[in-house]
């Protein structure tokens, strides 16, 4: 499956939530709301996850793409993802990608892959 990349820089692609949308998917509902209440000491209830994914703009969201300040700030710029902003990498995303290495991988391969075309 091709690459979706987010906003952030995560793969949506990969995102519990949108497979469990997309296949309307019970049982992975209720381990993604799970291991996310766990990993983010929050209590995650199986019907917020559902998500169309975060580049879209109508449908719908898991619930912390609405508070999200990484999407929030990609949508009101229109910068498909944190790579291509000018800015990057910004204080809004730096403390994000320090944490979630798959993301700035992600990243970092589009900046990449940018200074490539521009050579």
């Amino acid at each position: 499956m091709a690459k979706m990349i987010a906003v952030c820089g995560l793969d949506c692609a990969d995102c519990p939530a949108r497979i469990a949308f997309l296949n309307n998917d019970q049982a992975l509902r209720i381990k993604t709301a799970r291991v996310w209440s766990e990993l983010y000491h929050a209590d995650v209830k199986p019907e917020g996850i559902n998500c169309v994914g975060c580049l879209q703009i109508e449908g719908i969201h898991v619930d912390h793409c609405y508070e999200c300040a990484i999407r929030r700030c990609g949508v009101s710029r229109g910068t498909a993802n944190c790579a291509l902003c000018d800015d990057y990498a910004c204080p809004t995303i730096s403390g994000f990608i320090a944490k979630v290495e798959p993301a700035k991988a992600n990243l970092e391969e589009i900046r990449a892959a940018g200074s490539r075309r521009q050579s």
